[in-house]
């Protein structure tokens, strides 16, 4: 069977939807193929025992270009902000930044964190470490309190899955000062695939096609652009000819859907080289009693595993069973780049959710899920960004791999999604 589309896009992730939803807004009747049941990839949803449990992220940011391509393609971003967004747990505390911001923290921390502040403030003049000190080394120029080092690293761990000694702080201040911080975010009450669905159903909308449990085999080149791919659709498979194909799979895997000998040596050596997925681990529990004292995100400060965590019925009920509570909760493991012990790194991130929270002891362990490998936390550590176009005409990625510099979340994918959707029309125009 054949096929005939303006654009293929490969994979229905967050970088994905929001490509092929800009693309048929404008005109391009794109093809979103997802390999699985449901959009959204590692932004999905599925339902368990009543529940609705993420497949990754949960927090959507406001103010960026994540509301911009809502208000783009015409459809709502139907998003529940918490009051407070960031908390932090100190000392056994729940302590809200927004009271006093850095200065107010650090004090409930300690009485010698005027040298951090000092740090923070160069950075926001622009004053930004080398490329070459991690996070945990620029910290440790400014104080060896052990609480201010935990409560760093778990924010790098929140946002970007890594531990401190795996992130330069450029990045990592870049993002704090430069970027959205995840200063406003929401939850979706479908959970976060009802992000991804309104997008895939402005493609349809616009008269593209959204294949579900379809999988491209391989992407077709000759004489240096792309020509199309094979799709595996059901027991059938289909020959898609198309002029431009935009991937969210990540660059390695889009390497080896196209295949080395239809691109430079040196472009697939660099991404092989240069790509460092990085890995982290999700619990759903569910509890009668709600086991946080925050309808936001808590940040903890006491742990080396356990990052965060959020109480997702607080704002979203429909999340849980009539009179039941869901909370998520994010723990990197050591290291989050590279090999790790599976099993240990999991039954230690409990180990310390049981003693932050005492309700676990009523609680129930729904789901536990190590993001990881070829199914990783983010598709590149921050700070090793790939880049997003190829040496192929009519080849780009979009996604977390290959985000802007200091970029983080699923804001960073709505970005690329944007930039390449622009240089793609730009480039057919120019045609």
């Amino acid at each position: 069977m054949e096929h005939q589309t303006n654009v293929l896009v490969v994979g229905a992730g967050m970088g994905g939807v929001c490509a092929a939803a800009r693309l048929a807004v404008a005109g391009q009747r794109p093809l979103l193929v997802e390999r699985g049941p449901e959009v959204g990839g590692r932004a999905s949803s599925f339902h368990k025992d009543g529940y609705v449990i993420n497949t990754g992220a949960v927090a959507i940011e406001f103010g960026g270009v994540m509301e911009e391509t809502f208000e783009y393609v015409g459809v709502p971003l139907e998003l529940r902000c918490p009051e407070p967004a960031n908390v932090f747990r100190v000392k056994g505390k729940t302590v809200n930044p927004a009271k006093g911001g850095w200065a107010f923290l650090l004090d409930k921390i300690t009485k010698r964190g005027a040298k951090v502040l000092t740090q923070l403030g160069s950075a926001r003049k622009g004053e930004l470490p080398e490329d070459q000190v991690t996070l945990e080394q620029w910290i440790a120029g400014a104080t060896s309190n052990e609480t201010v080092h935990r409560l760093f690293r778990n924010l790098a761990a929140a946002i970007f899955a890594v531990n401190a000694d795996e992130i330069p702080a450029r990045a990592f201040l870049t993002y704090f000062t430069q970027k959205g911080a995840f200063r406003r975010f929401g939850f979706h009450p479908e959970g976060t695939v009802g992000v991804c669905r309104a997008l895939a159903g402005v493609v349809e909308r616009e008269g593209g096609q959204v294949w579900r449990e379809a999988e491209v085999l391989r992407i077709h080149s000759a004489d240096g652009r792309v020509t199309g791919a094979t799709v595996r659709r059901g027991e059938e498979q289909v020959e898609v000819r198309c002029e431009a194909v935009v991937s969210n799979v990540g660059p390695v895997a889009t390497i080896d859907l196209v295949g080395e000998d239809a691109l430079d040596d040196a472009y697939v050596r660099s991404i092989r080289e240069t790509a460092r997925p990085t890995a982290n681990i999700i619990i759903h529990v569910a509890s009668d009693e709600p086991l946080l004292d925050t309808p936001g995100l808590i940040l903890f400060s006491g742990t080396e595993r356990v990052c965060n965590a959020g109480n997702m019925t607080a704002l979203c009920p429909e999340l849980a069973p009539e009179g039941k509570h869901l909370t998520v909760v994010y723990a990197v493991p050591r290291p989050a780049i590279g090999d790790f012990d599976e099993a240990r790194e999991v039954e230690l991130a409990l180990q310390e959710l049981r003693e932050e929270l005492p309700g676990m002891a009523g609680a129930e362990v729904l789901d536990v899920r190590v993001m990881r490998g070829d199914w990783p936390a983010q598709r590149a550590a921050s700070g090793f960004e790939l880049p997003r176009d190829t040496p192929l005409d009519g080849l780009w990625n979009v996604g977390d791999g290959v985000r802007d510099y200091g970029s983080g979340g699923t804001q960073s994918c709505a970005e690329t999604a944007k930039d390449v959707v622009e240089e793609l029309l730009g480039a057919e125009v120019a045609a």
